[in-house]
């Protein structure tokens, strides 16, 4: 009788919903979490190209800054979500911040291209962490339907990162007493907070049993990724887009990702959970948030080099140029969230928002240096507003129809995917941009009649300190291969839409996720404590398959 007593105590603490004041509790440690991460990759936006230029480094080096954050966070996100589903998930999400504030201080204290490149990988983890487990504790304390608010909330912080991040960055290269090395330092301040807070405010059940990390899986994602990448980066410079350097590494990237679905299958605690893929419209979320992370990793990437290197403004100026995507992305992502939650429909908000992130993508691909700023600032907003109504709904679409105990491996699949393919494209369209501006430099000194001898070095120039028609040609040729970087972006992310558009829409919950054999119990009347759940689970193939048979019924 006792231990039926505690059993029934244990599952009602388990299940009891939270209150509205006790989730924005919880939500305070999470969401500032949240921030830093973004603060990471976006204070750097605006500085980048005088950090570049400090180290004398080149196109590819600025490229390869943002990668290895991106790659980092790509290959880390699903070790992170597995974790999270194994392990405690506030212990898991501090220990992302304390990676974090590693890996920023070892990027403030860099000398060269390739200490800087490692630093920012280390910080990619941390971030990783962070994105990865925000997005799953959310999902465990608050069902789908009431998750679209919450959402919002998540969208405002992204915001207000983003905001703040390139204005901050700006501001410390601006002022000559900062230099640009605190652009890495003033997060540190912030994720320390960010842990006590968590410390006194997330409380969440924790889920003991016997565990498998699949190290083999993530070994095989990361040198698959990793290699795909190298290649991606070097390809027509260092060697032909067509040569035996090509060939080996896709054949290589290609034997790795095979290696890895077959050792996936065969795990019993798998990275990634392949079975998730038998699901028609998780698998084609999973696609949706592959091909859009393109144009959001690359939005803010680029967008900096254009209001700099095309336009010759400041960097703090490039950051409050760029406030209308900002704008956008904050304030649909509100209002869509709190429309997901009124109404409980997500398809068609997630429809749009391809839309409109296709038809901004094509319109700034029509930008030039000389361009409006009305006009910029209209096809931003539409950038930005359309990635406010998809990245989040991917999102929760996903975490609708997976059982409970596999929330975090599911949340942790959408944002690697999104992560891979904001790392590839900005990795691929970097080196698109760096081929285009060295011919349309080459072009532009011909007009003028300087010979083109230096040209295709591949370096960032400091376009203010150029002499005045040289100048000219110079932003001119970034001005015109940054909307060519948008203009290839704009196929990708139509892709995405029509990914998007077979997703069928399956009702929110009301409830948070249950695996098939609390439902069993629940249909009986009977109580179940953790521990057994954890014994039912027969495997990786059939539980959860079934968990989302249920969930679209």
């Amino acid at each position: 009788m006792p231990q039926a007593s505690t059993a029934s105590r244990h599952a009602h603490d388990h299940d009891q919903p939270m209150t509205h004041k006790q989730i924005l509790e919880a939500l305070s440690g999470l969401l500032l979490g949240l921030f830093v991460a973004i603060l990471s990759s976006t204070v750097v936006s605006n500085a980048l190209p005088t950090i570049i230029s400090d180290l004398h480094a080149s196109e590819t080096a600025y490229t390869w800054v943002i990668t290895a954050t991106l790659l980092a966070m790509t290959v880390s996100t699903p070790v992170w979500g597995k974790l999270s589903d194994l392990f405690s998930k506030k212990l898991l999400v501090q220990l992302g911040l304390v990676i974090y504030v590693l890996g920023s201080c070892l990027a403030g204290l860099s000398h060269n291209a390739g200490t800087l490149i490692t630093a920012r990988a280390i910080q990619g983890i941390g971030a990783g962490g962070m994105t990865a487990l925000v997005q799953t504790i959310i999902a465990t304390m608050i069902p789908p339907r009431e998750r679209g608010r919450y959402s919002g909330y998540m969208g405002g912080v992204f915001a207000l990162g983003t905001i703040a991040g390139p204005l901050i960055g700006g501001a410390i290269v601006d002022t000559s007493w900062l230099g640009w090395r605190w652009c890495f330092y003033v997060g540190v301040p912030f994720a320390v907070v960010a842990l006590v807070v968590l410390q006194r405010t997330l409380h969440l059940p924790t889920t003991k049993r016997a565990v498998k990390i699949d190290w083999t899986g993530a070994t095989l994602v990361t040198a698959a990724a990793s290699l795909l990448l190298v290649w991606i980066s070097f390809a027509g410079s260092k060697y032909d887009w067509l040569s035996w350097q090509t060939a080996a590494m896709l054949g290589g990237s290609a034997l790795l990702w095979l290696t890895f679905v077959v050792v996936e299958r065969r795990t019993k605690e798998p990275m990634v959970p392949l079975h998730l893929f038998a699901n028609r419209s998780i698998a084609l979320a999973v696609v949706a948030s592959l091909l859009i992370g393109v144009a959001m990793y690359s939005g803010t990437t680029f967008l900096s080099q254009y209001f700099q290197l095309a336009r010759g403004d400041s960097p703090t100026e490039a950051g409050l140029l760029t406030l209308p995507m900002i704008i956008g992305l904050a304030a649909i992502s509100l209002l869509s969230g709190q429309f997901i939650s009124r109404t409980g429909r997500w398809k068609g908000v997630l429809v749009l928002g391809g839309v409109l992130t296709v038809a901004g993508l094509v319109l700034m691909g029509t930008a030039r240096a000389g361009t409006a700023y009305g006009l910029l600032a209209l096809y931003m907003f539409l950038i930005g507003a359309g990635l406010g109504m998809t990245q989040q709904n991917l999102v929760l679409s996903v975490q609708n129809q997976v059982a409970r105990s596999e929330l975090g491996s599911a949340s942790a699949l959408v944002a690697f995917m999104r992560t891979l393919g904001g790392a590839v494209g900005v990795s691929a369209l970097g080196a698109l941009l760096a081929h285009h501006v060295v011919t349309y430099i080459a072009q532009g000194l011909k007009g003028i009649g300087v010979h083109a001898t230096g040209a295709s070095s591949g370096a960032v120039p400091k376009v203010s300190a150029l002499p005045q028609p040289v100048r000219g040609v110079v932003e001119a040729a970034y001005g015109h291969g940054v909307a060519d970087v948008f203009l290839w972006s704009a196929p990708v992310v139509l892709l995405g839409l029509v990914a998007i558009l077979f997703i069928k829409e399956v009702p929110l919950r009301t409830a948070n996720a249950a695996s098939p054999v609390e439902e069993l119990a629940a249909d009986a009347g009977v109580v179940l404590l953790d521990d057994d759940l954890t014994g039912a689970d027969a495997g990786p193939g059939r539980p959860a398959t079934t968990a989302s048979q249920g969930a679209r019924g």
